[in-house]
């Protein structure tokens, strides 16, 4: 790609390096913003900086957050005795985006993946038993992608758990196996999360 400017070719390189951004589409956004209101664009580079500097990790289910809780955790709206267990913080937002789940989270950060080097020690999986053993929980729905990855995962984690009186549900199948959580569509995932069931190993 032939550009003329040194500066606009970095400001390219900056925006291809995005996942789903090729160099075309690098070029047209930052010729964009090029022709955009320097303040806008100012206001448009310290929102991304402030978000890296500055978002944390919910110390309860670790989710996204803008101080130590996310706003799920704080909210008094929701039903904190009902945890939805996630693999990762895009899954959570898939389900969120339903508006058929009003509980809480706990994302593990992954799934139990021996070919990828992941074991459950990598995983939030101390932090959710510790939840489970403050009472505060009554179930756990376990919404993992319906691989074989995802269901050694509910396996491992009902196992940690087996000692307590808690229930675990698993979405129902209405999402086909093999497929990951966070592509399928929201009313089937909606569905999926309303018409649980009780989990059996």
């Amino acid at each position: 790609m032939n550009i003329s400017s040194k500066l606009l070719e970095n400001a390219v390189n900056a925006l291809a390096t995005l996942p789903g951004i090729g160099k075309k589409t690098a070029l047209r956004l930052a010729l964009n913003l090029l022709q955009s209101d320097k303040q806008a664009v100012e206001e448009f580079c310290q929102a991304i900086s402030d978000m890296r500097k500055n978002i944390k990790f919910c110390q309860k289910c670790h989710n996204l957050a803008d101080a130590d809780l996310c706003s799920v955790c704080l909210s008094p709206k929701r039903e904190h005795s009902l945890v939805c267990v996630v693999e990762s913080i895009k899954d959570a937002m898939a389900i969120e985006n339903t508006q058929h789940y009003n509980g809480a989270y706990h994302i593990l950060g992954g799934i139990i993946s021996p070919i990828e080097g992941i074991g459950p020690n990598d995983l939030n999986v101390q932090t959710l038993v510790e939840r489970v053993r403050s009472g505060e929980v009554k179930e756990l729905v376990m919404a993992l992608s319906p691989t074989i990855e995802g269901d050694t995962t509910i396996y491992y984690i009902s196992k940690q758990l087996k000692d307590f009186d808690i229930k675990i549900s698993t979405i129902a199948r209405g999402v086909s196996f093999g497929g990951e959580l966070e592509y399928a569509d929201e009313l089937t995932l909606g569905r999926s999360i309303v018409s649980r069931i009780p989990y059996k190993d």
